[in-house]
């Protein structure tokens, strides 16, 4: 069977729920782990308020016994903690509020939100009834599944990471694919980079937008180390791997573009400039590339080589200074309303492209080595890669 998942959950409901199927029976399930990832994604230079607030931790209700899966689907919830404070505006029974403070209306949408493509979708005067689940808040459900596909991941030799690649314009140095440097960052490292010179400029382009109560974009790289060759499929459109990967990563809130590898910047080479040309190593028995510049991805299937995968995050759509916006009831011409926010959640927005990553890579795994029970996957992928040894 496929692995999936499905969220449910507002921002400022009770708790965010996922509940994940696929998963093999005998996979050991790390409360402290998911718990860490949680942490991770609440962290970074720029992030906003609500992350004093917040303190994810993780509740197993389903699927697991004595720390192992059970083949049955892993239920987990993320309760909100800031949800004491908005109990009257977002219960699940009775009528609205008619004190307006304890309703918590938005009626003058935010440009670049869901506001208003959600309040003319779904017939609301009240764009609460859109951001709420169109809020990022969304992605710790997310994460919390992903926790679980990075434990079969490494379970299978699959390491994944993430890198801060650019904010604003300050941009970082490549790093190589050993991820050595990245794997050694602390956890509160303000972006996951390992130049504290890079650092520093970052930090500085994001206390200059805060201070003019602006918002700033910025780029994140996912590096999947030990994935193995052939995974995906060049066959069918919806199969191939970088076109999943592509969509799990444009999935993330804020994320408007995507590339694989050097996607972007290979539109403008050669192609004696761009692919990766291929040698052998006798002694390890692999085929080998001097470069990576295809991300680990040919012909929509994993070849072997770290696959890398960036998103490009736009700057926030909720401004401490609004931009202009109309009414939705009045039609006149307003401020939209701010809610609370980031200046750049880019260290979040990577930890949540690392759990989309391990949630399609986990997947793709599971559909080409199968099994019921881990050992059984991890058999079938010691066959493979010993067949490969031999090819």
């Amino acid at each position: 069977m496929p692995l999936r998942f499905l969220t449910a959950g507002e921002s400022h409901g009770p708790a965010l729920t996922v509940i994940v199927e696929g998963l093999p029976a005998g996979l050991l399930v790390d409360r402290t782990a998911i718990d860490r990832d949680l942490r991770r994604r609440m962290g970074g230079y720029g992030r906003g308020g609500r992350m004093k607030i917040e303190n994810d931790r993780v509740e197993v209700l389903g699927g697991v016994r004595h720390a192992r899966t059970l083949g049955s689907p892993v239920a987990l919830l993320v309760r909100n903690v800031d949800h004491a404070r908005w109990t009257e505006a977002m219960r699940t029974d009775g009528s609205p509020p008619g004190d307006a403070a304890a309703a918590r209306r938005v009626t003058r949408p935010r440009p670049g939100h869901g506001d208003l493509a959600g309040a003319l979708k779904y017939q609301t005067h009240d764009a609460r009834d859109v951001l709420e689940r169109a809020s990022a808040r969304e992605t710790a459900a997310r994460t919390a599944a992903g926790a679980l596909a990075r434990a079969l991941l490494a379970s299978l030799d699959v390491t994944v990471t993430s890198r801060t690649v650019a904010v604003a314009d300050v941009v970082a140095p490549e790093v190589d694919d050993d991820l050595r440097a990245l794997l050694a960052l602390p956890d509160e490292a303000p972006f996951r980079c390992p130049s504290t010179e890079v650092c520093a400029r970052m930090a500085a382009a994001v206390d200059a937008a805060r201070q003019a109560g602006d918002s700033v974009g910025g780029v994140f790289e996912v590096l999947a180390r030990g994935v193995p060759p052939g995974l995906g499929s060049h066959v069918h459109w919806d199969r191939r791997l970088d076109a999943r990967l592509g969509g799990a990563i444009l999935s993330i809130p804020a994320v408007k573009a995507v590339s694989v590898g050097e996607g972007i910047e290979s539109a403008t080479r050669r192609g004696s400039a761009q692919h990766d040309a291929i040698g052998y190593d006798a002694a390890a028995r692999r085929f080998v590339r001097p470069t990576n510049r295809a991300g680990g991805i040919e012909g929509g299937m994993s070849n072997g080589e770290t696959v890398r995968v960036r998103g490009y995050l736009k700057p926030l759509s909720t401004l401490p200074r609004p931009l202009p916006s109309v009414d939705l009831v009045t039609k006149e011409a307003r401020e939209a309303d701010v809610e609370r926010t980031d200046t750049i959640p880019i260290v979040a927005a990577g930890v949540v492209g690392e759990a989309m990553t391990c949630l399609v890579l986990a997947d793709e795994m599971l559909v080409k080595f199968g099994g019921d029970h881990l050992e059984e996957t991890r058999r079938n992928l010691h066959g493979y890669r010993a067949a490969l040894a031999s090819f």
